[in-house]
């Protein structure tokens, strides 16, 4: 009995190692470890954006409409439960996307006003806050492409065979990833215009 246990094991140890089922492991808790890291990045933003507003509206307290814009985009973030289950629903992931464009769009007018306000721009404080925002930004799109990339390298192993036949045993599923922003606009074909050229400059 023991030894019909132990090669029973044994071969769906073998079965296992060659079907995908450690590469399933490893690649779900890259995603994992990544999604992470891009929770933590939205947050720091997050965390910016009361002392931002704040700081602004002392240079520029009428652009009310503005200040209730980032407030109202970083309450809807601050709605959304980003659990580890979140990156398994791709609804859920496209409302979480959709939340987080509206902050950055946010905090993109946000930063137009300071524009206006010359001595806004000098302020230490605002520079400070500024830098912070910006690098953080970057870290984000280092984030969002480091999930990306672990996102591909899962859903690759998922549709791949013939570690697709365990995905379908084990119920293993594609993952949302993130989209560009802006792809509407960035799937259109540019516009040319051929027009009549502009009339030269008169002769002196």
């Amino acid at each position: 009995m023991r030894n019909w246990m132990m090669s029973l094991m044994l071969l769906l140890t073998l079965s296992l190692s060659g079907c995908g089922y450690n590469t399933f492991q490893t690649s779900d808790e890259q995603v994992k470890a990544s999604w992470a890291e891009v929770l933590n990045q939205y947050q720091r933003r997050a965390d910016l954006v009361p002392n931002l507003v704040n700081v602004v509206k002392g240079y520029a307290a009428h652009e009310k409409d503005v200040f209730t814009q980032v407030t109202e985009a970083r309450a809807r973030v601050g709605q959304i439960q980003a659990t580890p289950e979140l990156i398994n629903d791709p609804a859920a992931f496209a409302k979480f996307q959709a939340a987080q464009r509206d902050m950055s769009n946010s905090l993109g007018r946000l930063m137009l006003v300071a524009e206006n306000y010359p001595q806004l721009k000098a302020d230490g404080v605002f520079r400070d806050l500024q830098a912070q925002l910006e690098g953080t930004e970057n870290r984000i799109t280092v984030a969002r492409k480091r999930y990306i990339d672990a996102v591909q390298e899962y859903n690759n192993t998922v549709r791949r065979f013939p570690s697709n036949l365990t995905a379908m045993v084990m119920g293993y599923k594609v993952k949302p990833s993130f989209t560009v922003d802006n792809e509407k606009e960035i799937s259109k074909a540019p516009k040319v215009d051929f027009g009549a050229p502009a009339a030269p400059a008169p002769a002196h």
